[in-house]
């Protein structure tokens, strides 16, 4: 955008007129290849094109889509960015950079080389194309906070739940398949007090390095951290006090700290960790951590595994229930205190359906009947840290139509999103009808969802 106004500038004529003056320098705009303007945002039809082009370059196929659903999507994402920037909402920078060499990376290892990459795009250089893409997700990233935004304060009550489902005719109610509920009991092995004390002092022989030596603690982070989500970018998680990312112990020390300080090392369930906050920007920290997973030996994964068995062996001779035997020796604190049973993390609920079921977890309970106990399973996380668990399939919903009772929590679900869905829409059209809008004459052909053309 700021070339064209340059551009524009230096022919003379005025960016923010030009589209508005009149049918003849519309068309004018139209020759320089001028879709849309949103805001302060120009849409190209080169950027219809290559959005097409990059979708099925992911996989994704565009068969079936028109231009112009294609165009009234960017001029979307162009709204959301536009407000989200009049409303000063922040991005992390060096988060898209980093995201800008992942999809460099993807590129190049499918195609063999950066130059190949280059070829394939139609792009003269690294630097331009590394830009284009820095722009694309930077768009992306405002329009989702945007979108995030809008949302995060909608809510319904009980009676809106009751409403939405009693609003729905009785042939149209929704069909769930098959749901199951799946307990577990997790038993992680002991760590020696000399491992311990290892990986410790290891930890803060790389704090004084960082703090008394000057060491880069992004390459120490690069070099020896065991969290494979963080370690290709130097150890970088970008925390927000709103928005729980990571375990409680993490998010504690975390949002303890000032700019610069070094926490003492700490566990948590993964391992050892310390932390380095870069940068506290009101709600949000930038942080860099280096995590460390204990080596276990194959004498103590086998005392893990021999309690399993015997407390197996006491749940089939009913000596004790899975619930209690959960609550008195499960070392997994997500799920011990409601008798082991797991949350689906999508829903929220404690119900799985059977086709959208984890592919390792499917695997595990496939062959079990219901109530059935597992033998104890060997379970290794990203990190290396090994752990034994014994599973067994608690309850089982059969495919059933939406019941209010039964299915209340998934019933809320479905009348949020609704809620939510209606609160962009609404949000959408005011500001549509706040925002600066044009479209060339080929454009103003489509027909959108939204009102685009209503100031045209």
């Amino acid at each position: 955008m700021k070339f064209i106004k340059i551009l524009l500038l230096l022919m003379g004529i005025n960016f923010n007129s030009i589209l508005a003056q009149n049918e003849a320098l519309a068309n004018r705009i139209k020759i320089d290849g001028v879709s849309a303007v949103v805001g302060d945002y120009v849409i190209l039809d080169s950027d219809i094109d290559k959005t097409l082009i990059e979708m099925e370059a992911q996989g994704i196929s565009s068969k079936g889509i028109t231009r112009c659903q294609m165009l009234g999507k960017l001029m979307e994402d162009k709204l959301y960015a536009h407000h989200a920037v009049q409303d000063s909402l922040e991005i992390n920078v060096e988060e898209i950079y980093n995201s800008v060499d992942q999809v460099i990376d993807n590129f190049t290892q499918q195609l063999g080389s950066i130059e190949k990459v280059l070829e394939f795009y139609n792009k003269e250089d690294e630097a331009t194309f590394r830009q284009e893409i820095f722009e694309i997700n930077k768009i992306q990233k405002l329009s989702t906070m945007m979108q995030t935004k809008i949302v995060e304060n909608v809510e319904v009550t009980p009676e809106e739940v009751r409403q939405f489902f009693e609003s729905i005719p009785k042939r149209e109610l929704p069909v769930f398949g098959t749901e199951l509920e799946i307990s577990q009991i997790v038993i992680e092995p002991e760590v020696s007090e000399n491992e311990k004390n290892r990986i410790i002092r290891q930890l803060e022989t790389f704090r004084e390095d960082v703090l008394e030596r000057g060491s880069s603690f992004a390459s120490k982070a690069i070099l020896y951290s065991q969290d494979p989500g963080s370690r290709s970018s130097g150890g970088k998680y970008t925390l927000h006090r709103k928005r729980p990312r990571m375990v409680k112990e993490f998010r504690d020390v975390a949002f303890s700290m000032e700019e610069g300080e070094i926490s003492e090392p700490f566990k948590t369930d993964f391992g050892w960790h310390i932390i380095m906050v870069d940068k506290i920007r009101g709600q949000e920290v930038d942080v860099r951590h280096i995590l460390l997973t204990p080596k276990i030996e194959s004498d103590q994964l086998q005392q893990a595994k021999e309690k399993l068995d015997s407390l197996r062996l006491r749940i089939q001779n009913n000596e004790i229930d899975f619930k209690t035997a959960a609550l008195e020796f499960s070392d997994e604190k997500e799920t011990k205190f409601n008798g082991g049973v797991l949350i689906n993390p999508q829903t929220g609920d404690t119900r799985f359906e059977l086709t959208n079921l984890d592919p390792v977890l499917y695997s595990q309970i496939r062959n079990l009947s219901d109530q059935e106990i597992s033998y104890p399973l060997l379970e290794e996380d990203r990190s290396g840290l090994k752990k034994y668990k014994i599973i067994k399939v608690s309850n089982r919903f059969d495919e059933h139509v939406a019941d209010y009772s039964k299915d209340y929590v998934r019933i809320k679900s479905l009348a949020l999103k609704e809620k939510q869905l209606n609160a962009i829409q609404d949000w959408m059209a005011d500001k549509i009808e706040d925002t600066y809008i044009n479209l060339n004459r080929i454009s103003r052909a489509c027909e959108f969802k939204n009102d685009w053309l209503k100031k045209l």
